[in-house]
């Protein structure tokens, strides 16, 4: 389930029109930061975040619509990305978005193995991923459909509960996993009052299911 490489074409070349970004040397970067992974099997956990602007998957509830168009980020290569990340204590380095398998990650995954980090990945499926990855958070979304292949290569399947009718949506995700997958229900922030007893009740008959929270906003760090 480890060192995963896949690569396929991807959709933003139309868009930046830029050969560095298409062979993944440089990409559309909104932000990095050094903080405690807040979600899914790593919680708890120092880890340096990469977020890639661009996503064409568009999830109503999303926390960060200001990554969703591609060309507002500026184009960074990946030697100032793995410079800033090696300046950190910890050694998980997070790739996250936006949707970062939109793009070429196997040079940036390259680099980060190199300086010694373990690379994870946070994806919605929808496109086939490329880079190397010790972890895939694979968190699927209703808008677009996954990949067939992304079931087979997540380490964790993280379902959002939005609404109700969620839940039968996450049944179907899980029957389709890896057995070694691990099964997370989280509630949708600004719905977390009203979806967390029902989550709760949920698990209590499917115990194969684990509850993810967003703790780093109850923490109130980024």
């Amino acid at each position: 389930m480890q060192n995963i490489q896949i690569q396929d074409s991807r959709p933003y070349s139309k868009i930046l029109e830029n050969p560095r970004v298409d062979s993944g040397f440089e990409l559309p970067l909104m932000e990095s930061f050094y903080t405690i992974q807040g979600e899914g099997a790593h919680r708890g956990k120092a880890a340096y975040f990469i977020r890639v602007g661009g996503c064409p998957v568009g999830c109503v509830w999303c926390d960060v619509k200001d990554s969703w168009e591609v060309k507002n980020h500026p184009i960074t290569h990946i030697d100032k990305m793995v410079q800033e990340a090696v300046k950190t204590s910890g050694r998980i380095a997070v790739v996250t978005g936006g949707e970062p398998a939109a793009f070429e990650m196997g040079p940036l995954t390259g680099a980060l193995k190199e300086a010694g980090f373990r690379t994870h990945i946070e994806t919605s499926g929808v496109f086939d991923l490329s880079g190397e990855w010790d972890w895939v958070c694979f968190s699927p979304k209703k808008f677009k459909k996954p990949t067939e292949d992304i079931y087979i290569q997540a380490h964790e399947l993280k379902v959002v509960i939005y609404n109700k009718s969620d839940f039968d949506w996450a049944v179907n995700h899980a029957s389709k996993v890896n057995p070694d997958c691990k099964l997370y229900l989280q509630p949708e922030w600004s719905k977390s009052k009203e979806m967390m007893p029902l989550i709760v009740e949920f698990i209590k008959d499917h115990p194969e299911w684990e509850i993810s929270l967003q703790i780093h906003k109850y923490m109130e760090i980024p």
